[in-house]
């Protein structure tokens, strides 16, 4: 029956508070995640040296990137004789086959940066999802995956990448899966021991106790509460790689001349440092700066999220 038009029909005081509630609700998960990430990244800028590092950074990256555009000669080419002094058509000299040394530098840090840049995503993405496996899960999965890992653990990683590569020769494919293995391990502790502080908080024990499935658990509530010592570890990871990809590059287990990169560059005018710097003082100057870069950038990052920064590896 309809209610007569003078008679006014009360609005139930629960439906009035609910509305209120909607209106005065806090806002969707994934705006909070992106504001706190705003946030860190805020106050990781403010300090010092994370700009700094992020100069150095952007400075070599440009060099790497953007530099074979500016080259002056064709890199491969025979120009001029052995250790020609800078002058003429050569800025900086030549090398020892009588190439361009400027030439040769602007085209040689691409490649090193993007394998340093693969295999750090490649071994930090592996290591974080055993570690997240073996945290969560515990018992004799968890151990199986993180004693296996013991045993990579064991091998110096240059000894290791030396190791694969005389075994089964030298590619930039196995370069990069090489580095990537040997930081596997190091992320899969760092995950597996904040998955296992975070596995006994309350919103974890209730998804489980309301039967959330444990992907999801992992996806949606864990992983998004280890994002800060997985970001800091991953900086880590890129400096270890820059580094070990150089030195690998340096033994002659790189890129094969004629092409060029920075670590072959210091091995082949290594001896003759004294007389014609150059071609040994850049690429030394490129890696070092840039390692120095990523090294502030991470440092003030953990500072920024308060995560401790015990090296290792």
């Amino acid at each position: 029956m309809t209610p007569p038009d003078d008679i006014a029909v009360a609005t139930p005081a629960s439906a009035t508070t609910g509305t209120a509630r909607k209106r005065n609700a806090a806002p969707p998960r994934k705006q909070q995640s992106a504001d706190g990430v705003r946030a860190v990244l805020r106050r990781t800028l403010r300090l010092r040296g994370a700009r700094v590092g992020l100069v150095l950074m952007l400075v070599v990256m440009a060099i790497a990137f953007l530099g074979p555009l500016f080259s002056p000669h064709d890199p491969t080419a025979t120009i001029g004789s052995p250790y020609a002094l800078p002058g003429g058509d050569t800025l900086l000299g030549t090398e020892l086959l009588g190439r361009d040394v400027l030439s040769r530098f602007l085209h040689g840090g691409a490649v090193i940066l993007l394998l340093s840049l693969l295999a750090t995503v490649v071994g930090a993405g592996t290591g974080m999802l055993l570690g997240l496996v073996a945290g969560y899960r515990r018992g004799v999965r968890g151990e199986l995956i993180m004693r296996s890992l013991d045993v990579v653990l064991s091998f110096p990683p240059l000894l290791l990448a030396l190791l694969f590569m005389s075994l089964l020769g030298t590619s930039p494919l196995l370069v990069l899966l090489t580095v990537a293995i040997s930081h596997v391990p190091y992320v899969a502790r760092i995950v597996e021991s904040s998955t296992l502080a975070v596995t006994g908080r309350g919103f974890v024990q209730y998804c489980e106790m309301i039967g959330v499935p444990r992907r999801r658990i992992l996806t949606g509530e864990i992983l998004p509460s280890i994002v800060a010592p997985l970001t800091v570890q991953f900086g880590l990871r890129l400096t270890y790689s820059i580094s070990l990809i150089a030195s690998l590059a340096y033994l002659g287990f790189g890129r094969q001349d004629p092409a060029v990169d920075w670590g072959m560059m210091i091995s082949q005018n290594q001896s003759n440092v004294v007389g014609s710097p150059w071609p040994v003082l850049l690429p030394v100057l490129a890696i070092t700066i840039v390692t120095v870069g990523a090294n502030l950038l991470t440092d003030s990052f953990g500072r920024a999220v308060g995560v401790d920064l015990g090296r290792e590896g």
